[in-house]
């Protein structure tokens, strides 16, 4: 049989891109039974009915100290610090990536170092931006903005 350039049918296809997914999950519901097996206090490999109930728990109540609905007003924090980050990224990007994409002399002074930058992991950083800034949303966005500008300058530089 030939495997090279033969397409699989569309109901191997839909299998093909489901398996992983589902060996993914059964991997985690056998870690899962195995470690509450011999630990049922176990906390790093929760249990399906242990997720759902904490869904349940983040999604539906509110929390007895703040009375906040702690998933909805954390993901409405966490989408304000990712808009923030992409609106200041953006704006760098558009910025530098044009006048690096046009004019030579600063693809030679600049292309090079934001080669360099792109290639620091942001993670890398994050201590530092911690003990400069805090552990305040100025860190937090400053560590999007780092991760996403010197990748957006690039693509914009490329495109000009």
């Amino acid at each position: 049989m030939r495997w090279i350039n033969r397409r699989p049918s569309r109901g191997a296809e839909i299998f093909l891109l489901c398996l992983p997914f589902v060996l993914l999950v059964a991997a985690y519901v056998i870690g899962s039974a195995v470690r509450l097996e011999a630990n049922p206090a176990d906390k790093l490999l929760p249990s399906p009915a242990q997720l759902w109930a904490a869904i349940e728990r983040m999604a539906f109540l509110p929390d007895p100290r703040t009375g906040a609905y702690l998933l909805w007003s954390d993901t409405a924090a966490s989408l304000g610090r990712l808009g923030a980050g992409l609106g200041i990224a953006t704006a760098i990007a558009l910025t530098l990536g044009i006048v690096i994409g046009m004019l030579p002399y600063a693809r030679s002074l600049l292309a090079p170092f934001v080669a360099f930058v792109s290639m620091v992991p942001p993670l890398a950083l994050l201590p530092i931006l911690f003990i400069v800034l805090g552990l305040g949303e100025a860190a937090k966005i400053t560590l999007i903005v780092i991760g996403v500008t010197p990748i957006m300058v690039r693509d914009l530089a490329l495109k000009t």
